[in-house]
This record gives C-alpha cells, structure tokens and sequence, in this order.
C-alpha cells in the first residue's frame, strides 16, 4: 500500500462512518485524508489527525472518533496494524509488499508520481511581477499548484503577489546559468537572502545541486550498467533500504505541503534528502566480482530507478534540467 492509497482508504472510512450515521458530522467531510511519516520516537509507518479535525464538529472526543475509524480501516490489504496515539492520532504499520507497490506506483506514474488532486477546482492566480526572484518563485509556484490540481497562473488583476528577497543582481543568469541560478534562487525560504556564491558552479558533493542533479545520473548508470550485465529492474522482493524508501514515499506530502505554503524551496531540501539516501544506498544495486544478477538485485535497481523518478520530477518542478550524463 502507497501513502497516497492509504490516504484513500483512511478517507473512505470518513466516509463509510458518515454515511452509516456512526459520525455526525456538519461540516463537509475533507476532500483528502493527510499521512505522514510518524514524528520521532512514534509508532508505525505512518499517522494522520484526522479523527482530532472531526472530532470537534463531531461533538465526540478525539480518541472515540479514532476508534471508530480504526475499526473501518483495521484488516485493510496491505496494513498489518491500526494503533491509536496520543490524543487521537491514528498509527498506521503497514504489511508485506508496501515497499514493493510503492516502487511500482512510482515507476508506473513516471513523472506525475506525488501528484494529487486536493486543490481541483480551486482557482488560484498570482500579480505578474518584473523582479527576478519574484517571477521564478511565482512561476515555480504556480506549477506545484497545478501539481495539487489547482487551477493556477498569473494574470494582472489578481490579488496574491509574491514578495520574496530580491536577487542580489540581474546578472545572476549569465554569472551561474539558468539551472544553478534557479536553485540558487528557489532552494532557500522566500524570506531569506538567496545563494549567490560560485560554489553552485562547483562539481563537488559539497554543492547540493550538482548532488542532487549527480545522484539522478547515477540511477541512469545503475540501469545501463545492469542492462549490460543482462538484468533490468523488478520490485518484487522487499530491499532493506529505510531511508530512500521514506523518501520516496514522503515526495506526495512534500510537494502537497510545498504547493499549499507556496514554498519550493521544501521541494529542494527533500530533492537533497532523496539524493543523499540514494547515493549511500547505490553500492548495493549491481552484482559483485562474478557475483549472478539475482531477484535482490533486480528489486535493488527498481528501488533506485523509483528513487531517480522522484529526483527528475522535482529538479523538473523547478525548472531545473536532470542530465543523464554528468
């Protein structure tokens, strides 16, 4: 089970206890469920405060709604246990085969992987702007709605405008090229001074972008180096790889969260994340010495090619180019 099926099935229990008359609710039910990844020291893969938000409007105590919503959703295909937290958090550990159907819903969604649909039908236009940080976050802006199903662009008589800090110069462009320069402007929060230094230029794993951008092309090598050994990627074995597979399977929230609070630069830090957990995960995908391509093998790459989905799309979000070659 995906993070974005398990926000589905959490949702038809929303809806299953309304319809059943088992939770009074009058307020329209939510348009989406949110997971995420427990905070530390949590149970679980993953938590929602769905039953705090209902709880309210509800009449009912936090804890009782949850209750009621683990029991629609407890024996679930693909959740091993549904554990009740806190005030009324739902902990969700997930079963046999999650981390392979993630890998397959990333590698079947291609680029679109992380796109939602919490913001269809919402219009959302933003004031044209001559500032050069201004007009890339609101470009970049306006595609990560769009990712959410927003119906987003920029026209002159609307009333959202970006206002971030200035770019140091005009000449950034020339000075950096397009690809360093977007980063520089867009990797930071809108309220801080962007990057500006030449350590952008450098090829180095000190510089975030050339990381991030250098790890996406070693999931193109990984997959000409195993074609050349005769294999190719199928995730059906689990791959003990924690980290990427959380990042992974975090990308949906981020990009929902970095749409909603108008901030890529949340984009740019989990692209860095992605990157880092790939690069230290990449040794273990090819065989070894006279080592036979085996199933771990094959599911190894396909973690990795999912991983390489997720760096494209979100260099691609920014307007950031993702080389095959570097």
């Amino acid at each position: 089970m995906t993070p974005a099926e398990l926000s589905r099935t959490v949702l038809h229990a929303v809806c299953r206890a309304v319809e059943d008359g088992v939770l009074r609710v009058p307020v329209p039910v939510p348009e989406s469920v949110r997971v995420e990844r427990p905070r530390p020291g949590g149970s679980g893969d993953y938590a929602t405060n769905v039953a705090l938000r209902l709880a309210g409007p509800a009449g009912r105590q936090p804890r009782e709604v949850a209750e009621i919503l683990r029991s629609r959703v407890a024996g679930t295909r693909g959740i091993e246990r549904v554990e009740i937290t806190g005030p009324g958090f739902l902990n969700f550990t997930l079963g046999e085969g999650a981390q392979q159907a993630l890998v397959r819903d990333v590698l079947w969604c291609g680029r679109e992987y992380g796109h939602g649909t919490a913001l269809e039908g919402v219009r959302i236009m933003f004031v044209p702007v001559e500032e050069l940080r201004a007009g890339i976050l609101t470009h970049t802006v306006v595609q990560l709605l769009r990712t959410q199903g927003a119906a987003a662009g920029v026209q002159p008589d609307a009333r959202e405008m970006l206002r971030p800090v200035p770019a140091p110069s005009r000449d950034l462009f020339e000075r950096l090229g397009p690809d360093a320069a977007r980063w520089a402007l867009l990797s930071v929060a809108a309220h801080d001074h962007p990057l500006a230094g030449d350590e952008l230029l450098t090829q180095h794993e000190a510089n975030p972008l050339f990381r991030v951008r250098y790890a996406y092309s070693r999931t193109r090598a990984l997959t000409r180096n195993a074609a050349q050994l005769g294999f190719d990627s199928d995730p059906r074995q689990h791959v003990d790889a924690p980290a990427l597979t959380t990042a992974i399977g975090d990308y949906p929230a981020v990009l929902a969260s970095a749409a909603r609070l108008r901030a890529p630069d949340r984009l740019a830090r989990h692209l860095e994340s992605t990157a880092d957990a790939l690069l230290g995960f990449q040794h273990t995908v090819l065989p070894f010495g006279d080592e036979k391509p085996s199933a771990a093998h094959r599911s190894r790459l396909a973690l990795a090619e999912a991983a390489g989905t997720v760096l494209a799309g979100g260099l691609s979000l920014l307007g950031i180019g993702a080389p095959d070659y570097l």
